[in-house]
């Protein structure tokens, strides 16, 4: 199993937990089904991935609200790019899940919001997701 740094693993927790919390908080929702739905759907992270995820608390960024996003989006480049120099394959299984764990998080509540679409948007944007 692919062993990662503190340093990586800070940031690919930021990266998917942030991108969790600016979906979920893109809109008034139902905060506690929409945790529920984004940790359900992390399980398609692969193992090494899952693993860092589970070995600590994530750090977000300090801020304002854009402050935030401007690290979460910044974080999701960066893992993308740890992950791509170790495994091609890891790296294209993050992109596509952490946009699945954001669409499932959006969706907890039964709707799709505007401003939930356009955050996830943002999210596939920064991760280089189709």
């Amino acid at each position: 199993m692919t062993s990662y740094t503190d340093e990586e693993g800070r940031t690919l927790r930021t990266a998917v937990f942030g991108a969790m919390v600016l979906v979920s908080t893109a809109e008034p929702g139902a905060l506690d089904e929409e945790s529920h739905a984004g940790i359900r759907a992390m399980a398609a992270f692969p193992p090494a991935v899952r693993e860092v995820l589970g070995a600590a608390r994530p750090e977000l960024p300090a801020g304002s609200a854009a402050d935030v996003e401007r690290g979460v989006l910044a974080a999701l480049r960066r893992s993308v790019a740890i992950l791509a120099a170790r495994d091609p394959g890891d790296a294209e299984a993050f992109r596509a899940t952490v946009v699945a764990v954001c669409e499932e998080v959006a969706s907890a509540d039964g709707r799709v919001g505007a401003a939930e679409d356009a955050v996830v948007d943002r999210i596939r944007a920064a991760v280089g997701a189709a």
